[in-house]
């Protein structure tokens, strides 16, 4: 039996579509916060479990039976590693024999801001004992093509990453590399460092957009502090718009560069193009 957590999530769904592809069904369990959000997971086959990372008390039922499972990180900062470890706890009390966890690229090294809870996590999930595997994704490319359409409306991609590399991929390529490892055999112990095939400057990335739409898009370089307060202006959290100044900021140094190709080899293709992921948001 495989558990997938926050399977109603961007990455969730896509891991859970990927999955029926290769096992059946009835194998695969769908943790999920609100099981009416579900009920497309549902029509797939696989079966429906309540779970919620703040509420512990639900963990133990949700893995019942459980061989491997994926725990996707939790998106709430700051609060990310006491809910994993809420989860972890479950599933050593559940005796799952292979524990697959969505950390972030390079985590032991990464000067993101948002690496020090998945640092947190996976040295958790080391002492725990549950066999395990670390799947240290990259940046999704729908991070940066999810502002195309802004970007056509104001003529400017805005940031504070320089000429800093980003090796993306789509979302996509990041639920089949999970599905893979979760179906493959031989798997514990390892870490995976998953990344685009290609990689591009913000620079480069509003010419894609200009290219693809015809509109003149360029791209505006600022100090972190002023990228940060346009991104309180246009109605981003605080927590949120201070994660992704601080992950420009670190890209800009290379943090999101990586070109050890992990993520086409396990699912045994190139990654999605960055074209093709902007093309389908504008």
């Amino acid at each position: 039996m495989l558990v997938v957590t926050g399977a109603t999530g961007q990455l969730g769904r896509l891991v859970v579509e990927s999955l029926v592809k290769k096992v059946p069904a009835s194998g695969i369990v769908a943790a999920v916060r609100n099981i009416d959000k579900a009920m497309d997971l549902a029509n797939l086959g696989v079966q429906l479990r309540h779970a919620d990372y703040s509420l512990p008390e639900t963990w133990d039922e949700a893995l019942k039976g459980a061989d491997k499972l994926l725990l996707i990180s939790s998106s709430e900062l700051g609060q990310r590693f006491a809910q994993h470890k809420t989860v972890i706890e479950a599933a050593k009390r559940s005796g799952v024999k292979l524990l697959v966890y969505t950390s972030v690229l390079h985590a032991d090294s990464s000067s993101l801001g948002l690496a020090e809870e998945h640092r947190a996590t996976e040295a958790f999930i080391r002492a725990s004992g549950i066999p395990y595997v670390l799947l240290r994704n990259g940046w999704y490319t729908e991070n940066y093509a999810a502002g195309a359409p802004s970007a056509l409306e104001h003529g400017n991609v805005y940031g504070c990453a320089g000429a800093g590399r980003i090796s993306s991929a789509a979302r996509a390529d990041y639920a089949e590399a999970a599905a893979t490892v979760l179906t493959a055999e031989n798997q514990a112990g390892r870490i995976y460092e998953l990344a685009g095939d290609t990689h591009y400057t913000l620079t480069e990335f509003a010419a894609e957009i200009a290219r693809q739409s015809g509109k003149n898009t360029g791209y505006v370089n600022l100090p972190e502090s002023e990228y940060k307060q346009l991104l309180l202006t246009v109605g981003l959290p605080e927590p949120v718009a201070e994660l992704l100044a601080n992950s420009d900021t670190d890209a800009s140094n290379g943090a999101l560069f990586d070109e050890s190709h992990q993520l086409s080899a396990l699912i045994g293709r190139p990654t999605t193009p960055l074209a093709t992921t902007i093309a389908e948001v504008i």
